[in-house]
């Protein structure tokens, strides 16, 4: 960490917390898995950043040499905020990742993308050879789409096109993402925009169908991935 940096040193996660309780768990059992020399794929999300507070711990208390590589700008901060050295996909493969989710299925399909971060999150599920998904078990639902819509990034170009892509395929509620911390829309980790899209039904060849239209960088749908994933209930 720059230790004459307070804007790092001063970092906090900047929403509250829903069951730390729970999502606690699942961070001291991913922390426990960590061996001395791995390269970490993390995630996004607040269960993410619990993990990784329980690694850093590790670290302090046993002099582990570990590496992360991250999918987001926030969760590189806090890595360097908690002195976890940083690499990339130019330079590691990762043993394995963790990520959080937005909702799971029984299938273990999952929606993911609500801090628009996933198409690095993808690609680093894609390119890991083990891959842990943290949740709490209201991330637990018996179909996608229950209490998330699904969310595909767009290169702001391409936005219109999209949207009557997307009502082709059976979206009926598409809207584009407002942000929170600033006027207008979202802008994910690569600069583009977020429709948050609601389908009647999900089926397997949803994910693949997104992606197919022009303009679409990627979708927040996860299926047919190799997902183990961990609840509170696992421990």
């Amino acid at each position: 960490m720059n230790k004459s940096s307070s804007l790092i040193s001063n970092l906090a996660w900047s929403s509250e917390i829903i069951n730390p309780a729970g999502k606690r768990k699942v961070a001291e059992q991913i922390a426990a898995m960590v061996k001395d020399g791995d390269v970490l794929g993390v995630g996004s999300g607040s269960t993410v950043y619990m993990a990784l507070l329980a690694i850093s711990e590790r670290i302090k208390a046993e002099g582990l040499n570990v590496l992360a590589i991250p999918t987001s700008i926030e969760i590189s901060m806090f890595c360097s905020k908690l002195g976890i050295p940083l690499t990339s996909l130019f330079e590691h493969t990762p043993d394995w990742l963790f990520d959080g989710a937005d909702e799971v299925d029984p299938n273990n399909w999952l929606i993911k993308g609500r801090g628009g971060a996933m198409f690095k999150e993808k690609l680093l599920i894609s390119s890991s050879k083990v891959n842990y998904i943290i949740v709490d078990d209201s991330k637990l639902v018996p179909k996608l789409g229950t209490n998330f819509p699904v969310p595909v990034e767009v290169f702001p170009q391409a936005l219109l096109h999209v949207e009557a892509g997307l009502k082709k395929l059976g979206a009926n509620n598409i809207a584009l993402r407002p942000a929170k911390g600033k006027d207008g829309s979202i802008i994910t980790e690569n600069g583009n925009l977020i429709l948050d899209c609601r389908f009647d039904e999900i089926k397997d060849s949803l994910e693949r169908d997104i992606k197919a239209i022009t303009g679409v960088i990627e979708s927040g749908l996860f299926i047919g991935y190799n997902l183990q994933i961990l609840t509170a209930d696992n421990n």
